[in-house]
């Protein structure tokens, strides 16, 4: 029905691009065409979509005839500038909108645009015909007070037109106040959109204002409802003999969490053994048994799941929990009995999983670690730690033992391991940042995070092979086009690399393998990582890519991720035998619906939490205007280039501020070269750089470079 929909489509678009055909009205084409009545409604269908694909018009007289210019339906990309651009998925080069063609169209927007030249260079341009649809109900932004009235100045400077507000709907905002407005018009090519203040956030100079205004700019959920809260203040309560009744009891078994100093949602334990006669490590991964006090489609279930994920901005967690659960009986708190789901792992000297049980525990952990003090009794052997962990000490040393055998194994299959530095900021009690540090991570960090890795592997792989549904980690294989381009730029520093076909992560692996302790190891690690896909969650098992992993899920952390929680209530149902024929399509029916919120709700995170960064980095570098820093060219592109500092700060050096010449950028080779002097800049070449300008609302930092020598790479 569907083909013969699209033949009667193409025949009527056939007649109207006819030369011999004049422009005609509805009933008209029907006679010609020998519609029949009963068929008429479908004509006008097919008229209506040739119309919304711009294809076909229709005159002032209501007569049909061919699109005199080329339509396209996408979504709007405001600039802060005024100007914007309209991207559609099924075309590669957007479409310029100049200030003066937006007609009325804000940023997100669903529009109809013409195209109307080709413009300069390659990209075409266009004017926006119609707004199909808006993307924001709500804006976030500083309120400026008038004398009767207001405007809100939005946060997102693509959203370039102010928010009018009556002085009736203005809640009582004072000037400088950080607002949510919700639209109720969106105004047009003559008029500003006009709205109705619905929250205060707070004022633009008290401390945390910035970072809660983040939080509302990308939807994250601040507050939990009343009922949620009420559910898990029921919920939390001690663990009793009846809980604990038919679970494995591993009260006596000699375990730990190990996490940062400043952690409090403890929701992972390890305990290692090693069987000198079997030549066999025990390790027990021990999660906390979320599922037990969130049960499917309550209250607090809906909405963890609206949630997703926590959310760690600068200054705050937003939890998926309330506390009274993630930082009370759900944490893996040192001397209290917790319930558990524990996957129990025999590893021989190799690596391999030689037996596991997953199982449904009761446990009590011993003491409560933190990643420097392991640090300090494995790497520093510092005596004053070594004797306060002392009954501890043995099992650090095996656990150090075992976590090298099991990243030789990930290393010889392939897996990659980007170990670059993340940011760390700080920050004083006015919410101010003092100092912004290279997050680096120690041997501590990586041996919690191999058996972590390796519990996720082992339980994906036990559900996989019972052919149960379940809701899996997966990372598709890198596009070949950027691998290409990723070739291209890595031979400008002498790397090889084989990037024809289907590319094995080793490839990579040995790529950064070379490229360690050297200069330009940072950057091209950083552009690695871009060149590959985004990590998703689906209830299909298709593999790794950069683990190298066939089998990989998110097991161990239900506290803050809720694909571990939805994994684990699948486990426990299985365990306790009650995964039968109506459960099985349960599953399969809500999983790819529970992907695809997980996945998006990670995307927001990830966004909120740049921001915040982003942000705050500003607004330390503001205080730093005027000082000389060395520093890396990490990216570029025609407008300039980006100069990335040692304390992971990046800023941009415009291509304005490089009065010595006239500057190209030519993509191809990445370099920005002068016409007149023959000065070439390079990605990873070393500069030096004065901060110029820092903007905290738009989270930008602008260098110029100091006027001498610079020194490259290679």
């Amino acid at each position: 029905m569907n083909n013969l929909y699209e033949k009667r489509k193409q025949t009527v678009y056939d007649l109207i691009c006819d030369r011999q055909y004049v422009p005609m009205k509805i009933k008209e084409i029907a006679i010609l065409m020998q519609v029949a009545k009963e068929d008429r409604r479908e004509l006008e269908e097919i008229l209506e979509d040739l119309q919304r694909e711009g294809k076909i018009e229709l005159t002032k007289r209501g007569k049909y005839k061919k699109a005199e210019s080329e339509r396209i339906i996408g979504s709007f990309i405001g600039n802060a500038k005024g100007f914007g651009f309209v991207e559609t998925a099924d075309q590669k080069e957007d479409i310029f909108i100049s200030e003066a063609d937006t007609n009325g169209a804000i940023h997100g927007d669903t529009v109809e645009a013409e195209v109307i030249a080709q413009g300069h260079g390659r990209r075409r341009e266009g004017r926006i015909i119609k707004i199909l649809s808006h993307s924001f109900t709500e804006v976030v932004g500083t309120y400026e007070k008038c004398s009767h009235y207001g405007f809100v100045v939005p946060d997102n400077r693509r959203l370039t037109r102010d928010i009018f507000i009556p002085q009736e709907a203005s809640m009582g905002a004072v000037d400088g106040h950080k607002v949510v407005a919700e639209l109720t018009d969106y105004g047009d090519a003559s008029r500003k959109p006009e709205g109705r203040i619905v929250r205060i956030i707070g004022h633009k100079n008290d401390p945390g204002t910035d970072i809660l205004s983040i939080a509302y700019a990308c939807e994250l959920p601040v507050e939990f409802p009343e009922r949620v809260l009420n559910q898990a203040q029921r919920a939390a309560k001690a663990v009793t003999p009846a809980d604990m009744e038919g679970r494995l009891d591993l009260r006596d078994v000699c375990m730990v969490t190990i996490d940062g100093e400043d952690a409090k949602d403890l929701d992972d334990a390890v305990s290692v053994t090693y069987d000198e006669g079997q030549k066999l490590w025990h390790l027990g991964v021990h999660i906390a048994d979320v599922s037990n006090y969130v049960q499917e489609n309550s209250a607090l279930d809906r909405e963890a799941l609206r949630r997703g994920t926590s959310v760690y901005l600068t200054d705050r967690v937003i939890p998926m929990l309330p506390h009274i659960l993630s930082n009370g009986i759900c944490s893996l708190n040192e001397k209290e009995d917790r319930l558990a789901l524990s996957c129990l792992m025999d590893i021989d000297e190799k690596g391999n999983v030689v037996g596991h049980q997953i199982a449904e525990t009761v446990i009590c952990v011993r003491r409560r670690m933190t990643y420097t003090s392991v640090k300090k009794i494995l790497t520093e052997r510092d005596e004053a730690e070594i004797k306060e962990y002392e009954e501890l000490v043995p099992m650090f040393c095996e656990m150090e033992k075992l976590a090298l055998v099991l990243r030789k194994k990930r290393k010889a299959r392939g897996a990659i391991d980007f170990d670059f530095a993340e940011s760390r900021i700080l920050l004083n009690e006015q919410g101010r940042p003092v100092e912004i540090l290279p997050h680096e991570r120690n041997t501590a960090t990586k041996m919690i995070e191999d058996f972590m890795l390796l519990a996720n592997e082992t339980v994906a792989q036990d559900y996989y092979w019972q052919e149960l549904p379940f809701l899996y980690r997966t990372h598709e294989n890198p596009d070949p086009d950027k691998i290409r381009q990723l070739c291209a730029f890595v031979a400008n520093f002498g790397y090889g690399m084989k990037g024809g076909g289907e590319l094995h992560p080793k490839e990579l692996q040995k790529l950064l393998t070379r490229i360690e302790d050297s200069p330009e190891e940072a950057l091209i690690s950083r552009l690695t990582l871009r060149s590959m896909k985004q990590a998703r969650y689906t209830p299909q098992c298709t593999g790794h890519f950069g683990l190298a992993a066939k089998y990989y899920c998110h097991f161990t952390s239900p506290i803050r991720r809720y694909p571990d929680l939805q994994i684990h209530r699948i486990i426990k149902e299985n365990l306790r035998g009650r995964m039968n024929s109506d459960r099985i399509l349960h599953y399969e029916s809500i999983l790819p619906q529970v992907a695809e919120q997980c996945s998006r709700t990670e995307r927001r995170a990830e966004e909120a939490e740049r921001d915040a960064d982003k942000m705050k980095k500003a607004e330390y570098m503001r205080a730093h205007v005027g000082e000389i820093y060395d520093g890396v060219i990490s990216g570029m592109n025609a407008y300039g280039f980006y100069v990335e500092l040692p304390n992971t700060i990046e800023g941009m050096v415009h291509v304005s501020s490089l009065y010595d010449d006239r500057y190209y950028y030519d993509e191809k080779s990445m370099e920005m070269y002068g016409a007149e002097t023959g000065t070439v800049y390079r990605m990873g070449q070393r500069v030096k750089v004065c901060v110029t300008d820092a903007d905290k609302e738009m989270r930008t930092i602008d260098f110029r470079i100091v006027s001498e020598k610079t020194e490259s790479i290679y």
